[in-house]
């Protein structure tokens, strides 16, 4: 519906519309949201306001693996316990939580925020490779684990990176494929994710 003839107003429709682009949000979903927000009390509306506010200034990258965080270094990347020496590639954010969850993993994370897709425009410098080849270097890591989504995209970007570390003398390994071909790690439950990381094979 266009915002200017929305029943409500155009305020309404505008609220709709930024709902709808958010993913997994449909239109009817997207209007339930905005009558929701329409019906709240000030005092929620302006909590609801100041989070998202708080969350924008306060989250950031972390400076080593780039996960999402409010200090410089993840609670992962700063605790003295986990294996520097092993390090897990994945795609997204969201993917360090899904694998954390198993509890099956001692060593640490690096997201690369995305895939490589060259229809859409997605090449390596867009990705945190260069990066993950300094911690390499750096961190003399031994083992890296690709935990990229067994999709064509990210297959495609496991294949470039273990060609970039051809003859480093990494080992490069990536987990089981307990997880279905085509499914992201988002939905994977936990008992899969571990048997996943106990089972990983060389790439």
């Amino acid at each position: 519906m266009d915002e200017q003839t929305h029943p409500y107003g155009p305020s309404v429709a505008r609220l709709i519309e930024e709902f709808a682009q958010m993913p997994g949000i449909g239109r009817k979903s997207a209007e339930r949201l905005a009558q929701y927000v329409v019906n709240m009390k000030k005092s929620s509306a302006a909590s609801l306001i100041q989070a998202i506010d708080s969350v924008k200034r306060s989250i950031r990258r972390c400076e080593v693996c780039h996960a999402l965080t409010e200090k410089e270094q993840c609670d992962i990347c700063s605790d003295s316990r986990r294996d520097r020496t092993l390090v897990c590639v994945v795609e997204h954010p969201k993917d360090v939580i899904s694998l954390e969850a198993s509890g099956a993993f001692p060593g640490t994370y690096h997201v690369l925020h995305g895939s490589l897709s060259p229809l859409n425009g997605i090449g390596p410098e867009k990705l945190t490779i260069n990066s993950l080849l300094k911690r390499i270097e750096a961190d003399g890591v031994t083992e890296l684990v690709m935990a990229t989504n067994p999709t064509l995209e990210g297959d495609g970007t496991a294949l470039y990176i273990s060609n970039l570390l051809e003859n480093r003398g990494v080992r490069i390994t990536r987990l089981a494929r307990g997880i279905a071909s085509g499914s992201v790690l988002e939905f994977a439950n936990k008992e899969m994710l571990a048997d996943a990381l106990r089972g990983r094979q060389a790439f």
